[in-house]
């Protein structure tokens, strides 16, 4: 028997947050964090820019940024004074329609160490989201087909009051929907129960999934402080054909066929 906790036994895995991903071994990774690391990096990477994911959203964030000649993302609500209404934005729908930046540092405590953890256990690791479900399905499928083993990561959120893991629905939603383009494409063959659960899940909530990720906890926090339009942009389902993968510190458009030639250090 393989690793039990790491679902060696099948080719094509599911997981939940950073102890997820430390234990599932795997040679393409997708961290899904719907709302809205994934999302904000599909669009950036839509529009041409590489984004330098950071785990930390400090002073060293910054330092980070002049390190490496990019411009540093504010958060959403510092982006609305007026001191700092030009500067990009961690909102997936402040990107779309503001400037390009060439190179951008996301502070993302949750999804970029999901990242940074897999790529260290020698994964290839692409951010995948309702948006881009179908393209991210694709590369897999290509890395299935040459016989590499894949792990979805459902980022998930963070409890407030002592930093454990809170399991989403938009995440589980957003696996499901690539997973689910997977089968589709690769056969249903070599999943694990929970890679197969989530693809089910999706299935069953496709004709409710705008109002099942609107209403659910992380929609409704969104919309409750003014974003809104963050949450329809991160429900438009395969609105985007780009698959954002990490290589040399920072996501870029996918060109190459995925595998373990493409994984690079920074």
């Amino acid at each position: 028997m393989g690793d039990l906790f790491g679902q060696d036994e099948y080719g094509i895995r599911l997981d939940w947050g950073l102890t997820g991903a430390q234990a599932i071994c795997a040679d393409l990774a997708v961290v899904v964090d719907v709302l809205s690391f994934s999302t904000t990096v599909t669009v950036a990477v839509e529009r041409g820019m590489r984004v330098f994911p950071f785990r930390w959203n400090d002073s060293r964030a910054g330092e980070f940024a002049t390190a490496n000649d990019a411009v540093l993302a504010v958060g959403r609500l510092e982006a609305t004074r007026g001191d700092r209404s030009q500067a990009p934005t961690l909102s997936p729908s402040g990107l779309l329609d503001g400037p390009v930046w060439p190179r951008l540092v996301l502070p993302s405590p949750n999804g970029s160490t999901i990242a940074a953890a897999l790529q260290a256990a020698g994964a290839t690791v692409a951010v995948g989201c309702l948006r881009n479900a179908s393209a991210v399905a694709s590369w897999l499928a290509a890395g299935v087909a040459d016989g590499h083993r894949v792990a979805v990561v459902a980022a998930g959120e963070r409890w407030s009051r002592d930093n454990s893991l809170r399991p989403s629905l938009e995440d589980h939603l957003g696996a499901g929907a690539i997973l689910s383009a997977l089968a589709t494409l690769a056969g249903g063959d070599g999943f694990s129960p929970e890679a197969s659960v989530a693809a089910n899940l999706f299935e069953a909530s496709r004709g409710r999934l705008v109002s099942h990720v609107q209403t659910c906890v992380g929609g409704r926090e969104l919309a409750a402080k003014g974003f809104a339009a963050d949450v329809a942009l991160a429900v438009d389902l395969d609105a985007s054909t780009v698959v954002p993968v990490l290589i040399q510190g920072a996501f870029e458009e996918s060109v190459r066929r995925p595998g373990p030639a493409l994984f690079q250090t920074s």
